[in-house]
């Protein structure tokens, strides 16, 4: 529950936050007809249907597991964030089109130490506002969250990168290059585009994999496998596989083992199950872990993900 109003919290400041910088931006991108700032508007606008999306489904990622959705509904988040990336790409190409149109009709000349001074301002109110958020987001792992925070850090390097570079344009018209001027804008705007693409491609193809229930990076999974071991080999359990899955924000690892004894303690195996999603809760807050005792001749049993060796495990 702490951890649900602490998300809402969040999304709630990055909301109005960026409600506040679309409106502005909008309202001064027509003042200065600047491309680049425009561009930056219409990012945050984007960003705004997402998150008024996400708020109202925020509850849902915190309803427990049951037998009619037995990864809960956390892939809901992964279909938002494949939507948001969708919808970030189709933006982008559409005013990336008309931006390199409008630089082949002759640039866009505009004023660039005022727009310097904008930059600047817009930079250090997001860098207070991202410190607030990671602030409040330090005990938490929502993939969601992690979105927004990365949007505002790269706000902050964006908004601030832009005032540098708007403030030396500024000088162009005393130096050999003044004929760069009218072009300034839309290469920046262009800039911007080549700078945003590759985290939105990113952030699509994680939620893709989560949507198929494919297996988090090899780092995360090795990770996994060591705090696993380092707990069940002091128990005379010895890890055979690790079916790791990654659904929207939660980790769901299966854990098939072997047993050095004839018998199997069953307080023993409640204890060692405990530790085990203990330590793996340490590294990662959502997750869920399940040992699945098998032999080392069917490393794998069952066909299924999660359901038939849980089955397997119950009969035995």
């Amino acid at each position: 529950m702490i951890s649900e109003k602490r998300e809402k919290k969040i999304l709630w400041i990055s909301f109005f936050s960026g409600l506040a910088f679309a409106v502005v931006e909008l309202l001064y991108a027509i003042f200065s007809h600047s491309q680049s700032v425009l561009m930056d508007a219409v990012y945050d606008a984007t960003e705004l249907i997402f998150i008024g999306l996400i708020l109202f489904l925020t509850p849902l990622f915190y309803k427990p597991v049951s037998e009619e959705h037995p990864y809960g509904y956390f892939q809901v988040e992964s279909i938002f964030l494949i939507v948001k990336g969708f919808m970030m790409l189709s933006v982008t190409m559409g005013v990336g089109t008309e931006i390199i149109v409008s630089t082949v009709d002759g640039g866009n000349p505009v004023d660039g130490g005022g727009i310097s001074l904008f930059q600047l301002v817009l930079g250090t109110v997001s860098l207070l506002i991202y410190g607030w958020m990671k602030r409040i987001n330090r005990t938490m792992d929502s993939p969601t969250v992690q979105a927004e925070l990365l949007g505002w850090k790269l706000d902050v390097l964006y908004s601030l990168g832009m005032s540098a570079a708007f403030f030396a344009s500024s000088f162009l018209g005393k130096t050999p290059l003044a004929f760069l001027q009218p072009y300034f804008d839309p290469i920046i705007a262009v800039g911007i585009i080549v700078f945003m693409l590759p985290e939105s491609i990113k952030m699509l193809w994680g939620a893709i994999r989560s949507i198929f229930l494919f297996p988090p990076d090899h780092e995360t999974v090795d990770k996994i496998r060591q705090i696993c071991t380092d707990v069940m080999e002091d128990s005379g359990y010895l890890p055979l596989f690790f079916d790791v899955t990654k659904t929207g924000r939660h980790l769901w690892v299966a854990v098939y083992f072997q047993v050095t004894e004839a018998l199997v303690d069953v307080q023993q195996f409640r204890t060692v199950t405990a530790a085990v999603n203990l330590a793996v809760a340490r590294e990662f807050p959502e997750s869920t872990c399940e040992l699945l005792l098998t032999t080392s001749e069917h490393k794998r049993p069952g066909t299924g993900k999660r359901t038939l060796p849980q089955q397997s495990l119950r009969k035995s």
